[in-house]
């Protein structure tokens, strides 16, 4: 099992009404607080994601944006928008990510 996926796993299981109050935090930021769909959020979240440089923030908002309906170009040119607003490198260094994940993807 992949460690983030398994830390994951062991904070929702250990601390229950931290994970539950964390998840009713996120959806109620979800499409009840605002005009945005699914996949412009998502957009958002991964480009935010890609600009933090934390690579398992990153990882798992690109599998987020997948599974509604993002492609993987769409994933890809919101990485790139990082670069002009969080800089090149933390661009690249997104984009090295990505390409790791995109073949998961692509079979």
């Amino acid at each position: 099992m992949e460690a983030r996926k398994e830390n994951w796993e062991y904070f929702r299981e250990k601390y229950p009404k931290a994970w539950k109050a964390y998840e009713a935090f996120g959806q109620s930021l979800g499409s009840e607080a605002g005009p945005l769909n699914p996949k412009t959020r998502a957009l958002i979240k991964l480009g935010i994601a890609a600009a933090s440089q934390y690579d398992y923030a990153l990882r798992t908002q690109i599998e987020k944006a997948l599974s509604v309906s993002c492609t993987l170009d769409e994933v890809e040119h919101a990485i790139l928008q990082a670069a002009t607003t969080a800089g090149y490198a933390r661009m690249m260094a997104a984009l090295m990510i990505f390409r790791e994940e995109r073949v998961k993807y692509q079979g």
